[in-house]
């Protein structure tokens, strides 16, 4: 009995639409006992009928009628739930469940419990700041430069450009007088062009012409393989007069023997990740830097984010080795610590040049010595960042449930109903990006090939899903990364890889699905957008027990404005193929919260019937829902009271992944403390695992693009994971609401 029991409450649980069929001769038997004085207990289990002509009784919540005599529903009902359903368009049909006496029920229907049970969405108080905005475009032209005629004409006619961007326009003068600098402005502001013009400037000038042979004459380090590519395209562009100027370009993922034999033949603007350039310089005989002049680090922060430090110091012990002077540039859209460190050693009395609307407004120059500022950094405010004036910001807070669905319709509302929307999604880790890219691309994709009554036949075709992220060959993502360039509509689904420098046009939304870990993480992702003075939106999607996020932007200068919830899953009500199936001949309601939650919950059912279709693909959710808290257990100490592993409730981050349940064996056993603590290893040996473990988190969460991640693809060429399985028993999590025990310790 207990068994039967405790198996209908999880069913009922976890499917609303489930209700125990009656039983008219089990409910007499119970009046009966009423009349004859029966026990008041008895009372509790009496089923209330509003009479026979009424049809069956009204649904009941948070309550289930348990009868020890009926054995075989059960096995009914597990037959149900074991039916799949492999589209949106077309469900099977679900058996009704019949009385004893012929009286149609209304059918069971397989369904998940999206609006039960979920926390309060706090409301959003937030003191406004004002946000520190920069003017993309000025009104002076390239030609009061000085440029050569040739470049002037390269720069309006292939690059599209006539007049300078703020940042250009201080930047490129001082850089033409040979002055070191460092360059800080928002992304999307035209800080390659700021750069690459002086050093084609310059290098064309030379009075002995530039020879191939001569080898690199400028050295441009970036952080990853997109942005190497990118502003290697820039060059390329700006050199189409200049043929004698040969670039080059050096990365990750490529054959190390073509590239060697390139610098055989010569490259004289060097463009390259440091991973690579400092294998070359250990292995390759023909590299050399003894005309080295121009020395330039974009995305400086970035690039020590990714633990490049070391390699940065060994490439610049390299070119000191064998040329002292040159002309040293660094350039970030945010200034830190680290940045301001490399900057101490490496430039050389330079100018710091920072943009902002204060300084547009004033008509300053924008920039300083680092004698008249007294610090690299004092020029710029830290606590502070600049945003693109056309960019408008939305933040949403979404119950862990109703992430995927949330998601989900939002993409469908832009990009399946809007023509020419361009969308790019950031997660956390590799994992997640490739997952929700199958799951949308076997269900959203899927069910549109037939277009529903009134939806434009081009509709579907509006739906194409990318996928971007540091795990993949590097053929791949160089392909991934030129299609989304070029194409008009489309959602690319990445990790930070593409957080950080790449310029892809018209770029409609940026959403992030997971918070950054820093104010300035969320600087970079959402200038993917709003570029060069194009109009550009964002969203963030956060838990309600993260909604402090937004003070903490807003510490920072940064505004967002709050779009509901029910306001995104409006869009469902527009499409036919989230319909719910009703009782009999029940005509639909008028559109509502409870119409929005039935096609929500119609979306989702589909979400997870197509992910517990297979014992494959329910393992491969159990993956991607582990490598979401590896990821949530890296967010830094100072937002630790905001993104915390047990503030998490597992069965309901699970929903998020099409799991109906929280997998068991993600946790630990319980077991008696005594035993857990038998098995505590020494504090010595904690020790060391748990800086191996922050090892392994922070390659988790920096999206494999670290300079040693060539080890990582041989490994997953064998299928195996990327990182090491970790044992639970350090995570205590929410299960079902209640924290589990475990002896493993703080945190």
């Amino acid at each position: 009995m207990a068994t039967d029991e405790s198996l209908l409450l999880n069913i009922s649980e976890d499917f609303p639409g489930f209700h125990r069929p009656e039983h008219k001769k089990f409910s007499r038997s119970v009046g009966a006992k009423e009349r004859k004085g029966a026990p008041k207990q008895a009372k509790t289990t009496k089923r209330k009928f509003q009479g026979d002509s009424e049809g069956p009784p009204p649904k009941r919540k948070n309550e289930i009628f348990l009868s020890p005599a009926k054995k075989t529903d059960v096995k009914e009902v597990e037959k149900t739930v074991k039916g799949k359903t492999e589209g949106l368009i077309s469900p099977k049909k679900h058996p009704a469940v019949r009385t004893n006496e012929g009286q149609v029920e209304r059918p069971f229907i397989k369904t998940s419990s999206l609006f039960k049970n979920n926390p309060e969405i706090p409301e959003i108080h937030r003191a406004m700041v004002k946000q520190v905005r920069e003017k993309v475009f000025t009104s002076d032209s390239f030609h009061e430069l000085g440029l050569h005629p040739h470049l002037i004409s390269t720069i309006n006619s292939v690059l599209k450009m006539t007049s300078m961007t703020s940042v250009q326009k201080q930047s490129i003068p001082s850089l033409l007088e040979g002055r070191d600098a460092l360059v800080r402005s928002q992304t999307g502001s035209g800080k390659t062009l700021a750069y690459c013009i002086p050093v084609v400037q310059s290098l064309q000038a030379m009075k002995s012409r530039i020879q191939r042979s001569d080898g690199p004459y400028a050295l441009v380090l970036v952080p990853t393989r997109e942005l190497a590519l990118q502003s290697f395209d820039t060059i390329q562009k700006l050199l189409k007069p200049f043929t004698w100027i040969v670039p080059g370009v050096l990365m990750g993922g490529e054959k190390r023997k073509s590239e060697k034999a390139r610098l055989r033949k010569g490259i004289n603007i060097l463009i390259s990740t440091p991973g690579r350039l400092v294998d070359h310089i250990k292995s390759t005989k023909n590299i050399h830097f003894s005309r080295i002049q121009w020395l330039i680090i974009d995305e400086a922060d970035r690039i020590l984010d990714l633990g490049f430090e070391k390699d940065i110091t060994v490439i610049l012990n390299a070119i000191n080795a064998e040329c002292e002077k040159r002309q040293n540039v660094l350039l970030s859209a945010t200034l830190t610590e680290g940045v301001t460190r490399l900057a101490d050693i490496s430039l050389h009395n330079p100018v710091s040049i920072s943009v902002s609307d204060e300084a547009c407004d004033q008509r300053t120059k924008g920039y300083k010595t680092a004698a008249e500022s007294g610090h690299l950094g004092a020029s710029a405010e830290p606590d502070s960042f600049a945003v693109p004036e056309k960019l408008q910001q939305h933040v949403t807070l979404v119950p862990s449930k109703l992430k995927l669905v949330t998601l989900a319709a939002f993409i469908l509302g832009r990009c399946e109903f809007e023509k020419d929307q361009k969308l790019i999604v950031f997660f956390s880790s590799c994992e997640l990006v490739e997952f929700y890219y199958h799951l949308f691309l076997q269900t959203l994709l899927g069910s549109s090939t037939a277009p529903a009554s009134g939806q434009s036949p081009s509709a579907s075709s509006r739906l194409k899903f990318l996928r971007l992220h540091g795990n993949m060959e590097q053929e791949e993502r160089t392909a991934v990364f030129q299609e989304f360039s070029l194409s008009k509509s489309g959602i690319l689904l990445c990790t930070d890889v593409a957080a950080r420098g790449l310029d892809l046009p018209q770029v409609t939304w940026i959403v992030q699905y997971n918070a950054p870990s820093s104010p300035a993480e969320y600087i970079h992702r959402i200038g993917r957008t709003a570029r060069i003075g194009c109009h550009g939106s964002s969203l963030l999607i956060l838990a309600p027990s993260e909604a402090e996020y937004v003070n903490s932007l807003a510490s920072h200068k940064i505004n967002v404005s709050e779009i509901k919830m029910e306001d995104i899953l409006s869009i469902l009500t527009t499409d036919d193929r989230f319909k719910a199936r009703r009782w009999g001949n029940k005509k639909s309601r008028s559109v509502g919260p409870q119409e929005i939650r039935e096609r929500a919950t119609v979306l989702q059912t589909a979400f997870e019937d197509y992910v517990h279709a297979s014992a494959e693909r329910v393992s491969w959710a159990k993956k991607a829902l582990q490598s979401f808290i590896r990821a949530y257990a890296t967010y830094p100490r100072d937002l630790k009271h905001i993104f915390h592993v047990r503030s998490l409730h597992l069965g309901h981050v699970a929903k998020s992944f099409g799991l109906r349940d929280a997998p068991q064996n993600l946790n630990v056993s319980s077991g008696n403390k005594r035993k857990s603590k038998l098995k505590r290893p020494d504090l010595h040996k904690k020790t060391q695992s748990k800086h191996r473990l922050a090892e392994i988190l922070r390659s988790e969460y920096s999206s494999g693009m670290e300079a040693g991640d060539a080890k990582v693809k041989k490994q997953n060429k064998h299928g195996k994971p990327r990182t090491a399985e970790l044992s639970w028993s350090s995570q205590p999590l929410l299960w079902g609401g209640k924290k589990r025990k475990s002896g493993s310790g703080k945190h």
